[in-house]
C-alpha cells in the first residue's frame, strides 16, 4: 500500500520530468544551432532567472520555477503562440539528436549539476539584433550566436 511519502515522491519525480522536458523544449527550440556550450548557456540564463525570482524582492513576474520561467509570456519565443518554432517543439522527440542532447543538458540543470558559463546571466540575445533593453549594456559572455547579460533592469 503507497504511503504518503511515496505520493509525495511520486509528486516530486513527475514534476521534474516536467521540469526537464519543458526546459528541454525551451532549449530546442532557443538554441537548437548551438555548440553544447551555447545550449547549456541558454540553460544558465534560465536557472538564473528562478534563482532571481526566489531571492527577496525577486522579479517573479519571470515565474519562480523552470516550468514557468520558461513559458512566460515574451520570454523564449519559442512559447509564444504566432512562433513557428512553438509546433516544432512540441513535437520534437528524443529520435532528434539535439532534442536528446537537450534533454541530457536539461536534466543536468534541474538537477543543479550545471555549471554557469554565462557568470550569472538573465539575459541573451542573437548578435545579429541589438534589443531595446541591451542597447548601451556590456555583455558579461558572447557563447556560440548569443550575447549573455546580467544586471538588467
Amino acid at each position: 500500500m503507497p504511503t504518503i511519502a511515496d505520493d509525495a515522491a511520486q509528486r516530486a519525480a513527475a514534476l521534474r520530468e516536467q521540469a526537464v522536458d519543458v526546459l528541454a523544449r525551451t532549449l530546442w527550440g532557443e538554441a537548437r544551432g548551438e555548440p553544447v556550450r551555447g545550449i547549456e548557456a541558454v540553460a544558465a540564463v534560465v536557472v538564473n532567472r528562478v534563482r532571481a525570482a526566489r531571492a527577496p524582492g525577486g522579479p517573479r513576474w519571470w515565474g519562480i520555477d523552470i516550468v514557468s520561467v520558461c513559458r512566460a509570456p515574451f520570454q523564449f519565443s519559442c512559447w509564444n503562440k504566432n512562433d513557428p518554432n512553438r509546433a516544432k517543439l512540441l513535437a520534437v522527440t528524443e529520435a532528434d539528436p539535439v532534442f536528446a542532447i537537450c534533454r541530457r543538458i536539461a536534466a543536468r540543470a534541474v538537477s543543479g549539476a550545471l555549471p554557469d558559463p554565462t557568470s550569472g546571466a538573465t539575459h541573451y540575445h542573437a548578435r545579429s539584433i541589438l534589443p531595446r533593453w541591451a542597447e548601451g549594456k556590456p555583455a558579461c559572455a558572447e557563447i556560440g550566436r548569443h550575447l549573455f547579460y546580467r544586471d538588467i533592469g
